[in-house]
């Protein structure tokens, strides 16, 4: 027979247990809600394109879709070997230059320094170099560097980032060439190689709408009559047009340029652009060269040049025997 003490003790571990089932669903609940419907800084890293492009960064224009929400265009260079032997491993140098004294607006918005990160379209069968093949000498450029597949079928495009901007500039990738005798799908010839870099956060969100990295400009013309400031950051400016009172929210970190009175036209900017950084992409091509044409192009030149030697000791031989019958 059960005793009221365990009958009350039974009872009190079940609603303990309900409750932190409860709390347990009511936290990972609000993880993912804030996730929807109050999404990070737009930092705008490569790996952000998978959510918009799941199957390949780049677009049918030609276009990667970093450009998506990075808006401003900035340059953006790969250097790799014009030609490459199979089953090798080589250097494709990323540069994504910018002023190391810029500071970008957070969001929070604080300045603070800029993230690089870049795309990297290598050609069918070429990848990351395992860490057993890649040089002693290789292997301190990229150390603290992590890359990563598009997606798990696509280990030729590679995404790396964020990393801070001051330390890396530039960005090694130790890449892995295929090899035809083993691969009956890879020949060799000429392939692209496409690549995709930003520097600093982007412009939109995922989901359409702007960052506190923007310029934002009055919907309407009108005359300022108030701008309030608004606890955390940011502010509201108050606009008194024809039709009515028109209220402007301002985040945290773009600078007002307007003040109470100042008449504005409908896009007018408000405020200062604060955006330093931006996105770039360059276009570039590799040769995956068959070590048997490179030994018959050493064969035919040493041919050339032995054929050069014989007619010069032909000629010399010549002009001896012409010598000699001259003088009898």
């Amino acid at each position: 027979m059960r005793t009221p003490y365990l009958s009350t003790m039974g009872q009190a571990v079940k609603r303990w247990t309900t409750q932190v089932l409860l709390l347990t669903f009511a936290t990972f609940t609000l993880f993912f809600l804030t996730d929807l419907t109050l999404p990070q800084s737009a930092s705008a890293y490569p790996f952000w394109a998978q959510a918009t492009s799941p199957e390949t960064p780049r677009e049918a224009t030609g276009r990667i879709v970093c450009a998506n929400c990075h808006l401003a265009q900035k340059p953006a260079e790969v250097e790799i070997p014009q030609s490459v032997l199979p089953n090798s491993v080589f250097e494709a140098v990323v540069k994504i230059p910018y002023d190391l004294d810029s500071q970008q607006v957070l969001a929070d918005g604080s300045k603070g320094g800029l993230n690089v990160g870049a795309v990297l379209m290598l050609p069918e069968g070429f990848k990351i170099a395992p860490a057993d093949r890649i040089p002693e000498e290789m292997k301190e450029k990229t150390e603290g560097l992590y890359f990563q597949s598009y997606t798990e079928d696509q280990e030729n495009v590679v995404i790396i980032g964020p990393v801070p901007g001051d330390q890396y500039q530039e960005i090694v990738f130790p890449v892995l060439s295929p090899d035809p005798a083993t691969d009956k799908n890879i020949h060799y010839g000429k392939y692209s190689v496409h690549l995709g870099a930003n520097r600093g956060r982007g412009q939109l969100y995922l989901t359409g709408d702007p960052t506190n990295n923007n310029a934002f400009k009055a919907s309407a013309s009108g005359t300022v009559t108030a701008i309030a400031s608004v606890d955390g950051g940011g502010y509201t400016v108050t606009l008194t047009t024809a039709e009515g009172t028109v209220t402007e929210n301002i985040p945290a970190g773009p600078e007002l340029i307007v003040s109470e009175g100042q008449e504005v036209t409908a896009g007018e900017a408000l405020t200062n652009n604060p955006n330093v950084g931006g996105f770039g992409q360059k276009d570039t091509e590799v040769v995956l060269q068959n070590p048997a044409r490179i030994k018959g192009l050493m064969a035919f030149v040493g041919a050339i040049m032995l054929a050069q030697l014989l007619l010069v000791l032909k000629k010399k031989q010549v002009e001896k025997v012409q010598a000699s019958e001259g003088k009898f």
